[in-house]
């Protein structure tokens, strides 16, 4: 691409992604603490993903995804998980009508352009698989007719890490689906000090206001496939994920030129797919533009990749062994490889 057409991209990117630093104004008069997570949202959101998120209750991750709802003026939509959910209850069923003696179609609460669907591990598989064809291919099929979901559409899926009794594991055909897993933790002191002066008032209730609209996120993503991806940032993003498969290590090292890569094959028992590296090329496109920049470049590639990769790289016994977790060796695969 030439830099005369570089610069015109920007120009227009800056002009589209506007809304964005406002959409984080707001919902950070509600949200406090969580920048991390609101940005990953808001990623996620024009990357047109999804987001898995890990931590302990009371972190606002409900808070957080329902203002982002409100600021976009879209619907909202929570899901409790529980051990007796049925899959009729998050996509919807057919239900009899004795007057009419006609069945009508009632819509679960996936259909919603934000849906939280909150402590997912806690239901059991079939339930679990009663998100894959939304959350994949963007509709759900009741009785044999198929509904198209909302556009723009988000799921964020929660699970609590420390309670794991009664819990059911996410099978990887759905963790697959999730373009980042993120891992909260706890506020600094002084940003639980603005929490407590802030929501310590049961009188008050904090509605977010609509700075941006569904149009402009829809906008966002149409110019969010034009932002510039230098062919050596692909190749970068590909040497990324063939890192995390054992079997391609001997190439992938010859290719660096580095013997060290090897040694990752007895840490990892399965890679990533190459939905990880679809994922990590859209997530990276959508960080750009986030920034305003109409272009790549490899520092957005090593920001997002920990998000992309955490939950599709399945750490060996070895491993295990030596207390290291899935992104201890995405770290490795990141320090080792060269950066374009």
């Amino acid at each position: 691409m030439q830099q005369q057409d570089i610069q015109e991209l920007q120009n227009k990117i800056r002009e589209v992604s506007v809304f964005i630093g406002p959409l984080r104004t707001e919902i950070g008069r509600t949200v406090v603490g969580q920048q991390y997570l609101v940005d990953r949202l808001i990623l996620s959101l024009i990357a047109d993903g999804h987001v898995l998120v890990e931590g302990v209750p009371g972190l606002a991750k409900t808070l957080a995804v329902k203002t982002l709802a409100q600021s976009i003026s879209g619907s909202f939509s929570r899901i409790q998980f529980t051990p007796d959910l049925l899959p009729a209850d998050v996509i919807g069923t057919r239900i009899y009508n004795a007057d009419t003696h006609e069945f009508t179609t009632k819509l679960g609460p996936v259909f919603a352009n934000v849906v939280l669907a909150d402590e997912i591990n806690r239901a059991p598989a079939k339930v679990q698989s009663a998100l894959l064809e939304a959350m994949q291919e963007r509709q759900t099929t009741i009785a044999g007719k198929t509904h198209p979901m909302p556009h723009p559409f988000l799921v964020m899926a929660t699970q609590n890490p420390i309670e794991q009794e009664g819990t059911y594991p996410l099978p990887e055909a759905q963790v697959d689906r999730f373009m980042f897993k993120l891992k909260i933790d706890y506020p600094k002191r002084d940003e639980e000090r603005m929490i407590i002066d802030r929501m310590a008032h049961p009188e008050i209730k904090l509605d977010s206001l609509a700075v941006t609209s569904l149009d402009n996120i829809l906008e966002a993503r149409k110019w969010l496939d034009k932002v510039y991806v230098d062919e050596k940032i692909i190749d970068y993003i590909l040497d990324i994920v063939i890192a995390t498969r054992p079997a391609r290590h001997a190439e992938l090292s010859a290719r660096q030129s580095n013997a060290k890569l090897g040694q990752l094959a007895n840490l990892i028992d399965v890679g990533a797919s190459p939905r990880a590296a679809i994922s990590l090329a859209l997530a990276v496109k959508g960080y750009a533009f986030m920034a305003g920049r109409g272009y790549v470049v490899p520092q957005d590639v090593k920001d997002v990749a920990p998000d992309v990769l955490r939950h599709r790289v399945m750490i060996s016994y070895e491993a295990e062994a030596e207390n290291m977790d899935s992104d201890a060796v995405v770290k490795m695969i990141l320090d080792e490889l060269h950066t374009p």
